[in-house]
């Protein structure tokens, strides 16, 4: 018999042969170049086989010349099978159609809650939402994943203490938590503002309570700078010497101000007279895929870029039927252009770098509001290729903290 693999695509026929041993007829078409396979007898003059759709003309000629009875019993294959779906072809579009309308509004953002919030906040956490591409009827495969939204939203609105973002199927959640501002009514509790760090005072801004230094004082850590107990010094009153000693008792207030100090700090920088690094050039390009069981197909950017370095990032974006995850997603691969910088620095150059990266991260550590100055170097060297330096700086800032007052003492 030839050789059957792959008759499913071209079709074929079971058919059923009736007369006096019947397994000849299947011999003779064997004999004739015609393909036979599965024969059975399943009675005395009755067996059944299969032949190939295309030769079915070759039989019907075989059979003429005969006294077998034969006749179709089954219709199997592709061919069959596409006349049976062009038979029902509406009910298949449809269903087609009601399938991919399906995934289609799956991944397609329905909706935004905000909550926690109040409505002024609201309104701008939805309006820097679609700023980013997130609202009503976007697509989601185009959105960073909710952490990134996160962190995009507290760097973009300071308002927020924080923000928690959850995906549900169609519908992004958002949880908002705004900073609390205390109104300066508000802050009624007794208190002392006290040093958070030596110094010497250079200036004050005090609007309640009572100062206990003076410009050009020394402080230590802990002092004492505003007491919100006020004494005998903040009370001017025109009663007798008797109501006078009645009402001696010091009043408790909450202590507000601000004491800026002369600070000093000594900082450790080490900088390197050569040195290699990578910087991005600003140039990248876009590639999207389709990607489904490790296999990406490539949709669109199929051009090199032809970059010598590059640095890669890539958002995968899962496709959803209702609320199941599909084994299928949206790829999108950004190469970025990286190129590589040599420096080679004088030993001025260095120590320049080294004072100027030492300022800025003093200056990261206290705050924009300190004014910092560069003083001098304590020391310097040069070892294993490296400028070592210790250098000496001094700060104006505010050193006042607030101190609860226990009333019960």
């Amino acid at each position: 018999m030839k050789h059957t693999q792959g008759v499913f695509f071209s079709g074929y026929v079971t058919i059923k042969v009736h007369g006096h041993h019947p397994e000849l007829f299947f011999d003779l078409c064997s004999r004739n170049g015609i393909t036979v396979w599965n024969i059975k007898k399943t009675e005395a003059k009755t067996c059944i086989g299969n032949i190939k759709l295309e030769e079915i003309p070759q039989v019907k000629r075989l059979r003429r010349k005969t006294i077998f009875k034969v006749s179709f019993i089954h219709k199997k294959g592709l061919p069959f099978l596409s006349n049976k779906l062009f038979v029902h072809k509406p009910l298949i579009i449809g269903l087609v159609l009601s399938l991919f309308f399906v995934g289609f509004l799956s991944n397609i953002i329905w909706d935004v809650h905000v909550k926690g919030v109040h409505p002024e906040m609201e309104k701008q956490i939805e309006k820097q939402l679609s700023s980013y591409g997130i609202r009503p009827g976007a697509f989601k495969f185009k959105v960073q994943s909710p952490s990134k939204i996160q962190k995009q939203l507290l760097d973009d609105i300071p308002e927020l203490l924080w923000v928690g973002v959850t995906e549900k199927g169609t519908t992004y959640q958002l949880e908002g938590v705004e900073k609390t501002l205390v109104e300066e009514g508000e802050k009624k509790y007794p208190r002392n503002l006290v040093a958070t760090k030596e110094g010497v005072i250079v200036d004050m801004y005090v609007s309640r309570g009572q100062p206990m230094v003076e410009i050009n004082d020394f402080v230590e850590k802990g002092d004492i700078l505003v007491s919100g107990t006020l004494g005998e010094k903040e009370e001017e009153a025109n009663s007798s010497p008797e109501e006078e000693k009645k009402d001696k008792k010091n009043e408790l207030v909450s202590a507000e101000g601000e004491v800026i100090a002369k600070t000093w700090y000594k900082s450790n920088v080490n900088i390197p007279l050569k040195a290699n690094y990578e910087t991005l050039t600003g140039q990248y390009t876009n590639k999207y895929y389709l990607r489904s069981w490790g296999f990406s197909i490539p949709i669109w950017g199929f051009k090199n870029p032809g970059y010598e370095k590059t640095s890669t990032e890539i958002v995968d974006n899962p496709f959803r039927f209702l609320k199941w995850e599909l084994p299928i997603s949206f790829v999108k691969q950004t190469v970025y252009e990286k190129t590589e910088k040599f420096v080679d620095r004088t030993k001025q150059e260095a120590k320049s770098a080294a004072i100027k990266q030492a300022q800025k991260n003093l200056q990261s550590k206290l705050g924009n509001d300190a004014e910092i100055k560069f003083e001098k170097v304590l020391h310097e060297r040069e070892e294993n290729g490296k400028v070592k330096l210790t250098l000496y700086f001094t700060a104006l800032e505010n050193i006042a903290e607030i101190q609860p007052i226990s009333q019960g003492d």
